[in-house]
């Protein structure tokens, strides 16, 4: 046998890529540092931060992270401020359903 012949990896085997994590995702460069339970924290964090949000004023999803809080629309470019790590918070959504109601309470009133 040639070296060639016992080295020989065929075509169908070079091109599949193996998976490089299996469950922890983004959190893979950490290694095995910090801790599983943080990692599992902070791997939720960072795919909301680093995801697409859509755009309320075009409708397209297009808005990204630029900084903390500061979120830009890559379509209309417009600038909106939100959370440190998604584009709402759960206080923000308390707060404007509280507003519309009192605003529909108040329109209601003679």
């Amino acid at each position: 046998a040639t070296l060639r012949s016992v080295f020989y990896i065929s075509p169908t085997l070079q091109t599949t890529m193996g998976k490089r994590t299996r469950k922890v995702g983004i959190t893979g460069k950490y290694g095995t540092r910090y801790g599983a339970t943080l990692r599992k924290l902070l791997r939720k964090v960072e795919v909301s931060q680093h995801s697409t949000y859509r755009c309320a004023f075009c409708g397209k999803d297009s808005v990204k992270r630029t900084v903390v809080g500061i979120w830009s629309c890559g379509s209309c470019k417009k600038t909106i401020a939100g959370g440190a790590y998604s584009l709402s918070t759960a206080s923000a959504v308390t707060v404007r359903s509280t507003i519309a109601r009192l605003r529909k309470i108040q329109n209601e009133a003679p």
